[in-house]
């Protein structure tokens, strides 16, 4: 082999190497080694906490259900309600409690969530993990406003202009917060669209021109979605939230571009 030739040979060393580089975001800061058995037990740990942080939310809701209970029957605008069974309110009350609790507990539900799937997220997603978190609760809050100050009072003004010159207006108390509490969260969880539709763009998984490539199929089940999660069958409910949700759907687009996905 001539001096000329050893010159022009490639390192192959130096080229490994260079191609072996790793993106530090996709590195994991704090990997810990855990056996099976360790994951269960944290999971175990946090569930229990999870579990007392609801107990306590709702039994906190309990005492004070009244002025909840007072709160929800807003929009029936003095609508009577009456108890068609003993107890009936009693129960009413604890299904209030329930859902009211849950809500209160949430934000410390979601912390141990969130402390279970740390250690296994690269630097890239715990970037997404503050924007995602509070985007999700910002949002969730959102859904029950609208709910509360458009979705029922529209529902409920379509029910009672529809029978009040044929029938007295008085409402079973338990089917009327079946309606509300039903309402009331779908709302909240429909909310949660854009965020998932950031954590698929960002996790390239769906990219922003796919996302407008389908409205077609979006405003189909942006329909359907309106008439599944409203438990009532007026058009005017059906059409303010099949709304909301396409708004909700081309403004995720719209964060999902401005990330550059």
């Amino acid at each position: 082999m001539t001096p000329s030739q050893d010159v022009t040979t490639p390192d192959l060393d130096q080229e490994e190497y260079g191609n072996s580089e790793i993106d530090p975001l996709n590195e994991l800061p704090d990997e810990v080694e855990m056996s099976l058995f360790d994951h269960l037990e944290e999971l175990r740990q946090r569930i229990f906490y999870s579990l007392i942080a609801v107990a306590i939310g709702v039994i906190g809701c309990f005492i004070a259900v009244k002025p909840i209970v007072k709160l929800l029957e807003i929009p029936a605008q003095g609508v009577k309600f009456l108890q068609l069974a003993p107890g009936e309110y009693f129960f009413v009350s604890i299904k209030v409690a329930g859902y009211s609790g849950l809500v209160l507990s949430s934000p410390f539900i979601l912390y141990q969530i969130i402390q279970f799937l740390l250690p296994g997220l690269t630097r890239r997603e715990r970037r997404l993990l503050g924007p995602v978190v509070l985007g999700s609760s910002v949002l969730f809050v959102a859904g029950l406003v609208f709910a509360y100050l458009l979705l029922i009072p529209a529902a409920l003004n379509f029910f009672i202009s529809y029978g009040e010159d044929v029938v007295d207006q008085l409402w079973s108390i338990d089917k009327y917060f079946e309606f509300v509490l039903l309402l009331l969260f779908s709302t909240g969880l429909a909310f949660q669209i854009p965020i998932i539709q950031l954590l698929l763009g960002n996790l390239g998984i769906v990219s922003s021109k796919t996302m407008i490539a389908g409205w077609r199929f979006v405003i189909m089940g942006a329909v359907v979605l309106g008439a599944v999660l409203t438990p009532s069958t007026d058009p005017l409910t059906q059409s303010l939230l099949a709304g909301a949700v396409l708004g909700l759907y081309f403004g995720g687009i719209g964060l999902v571009k401005l990330t550059g996905k």
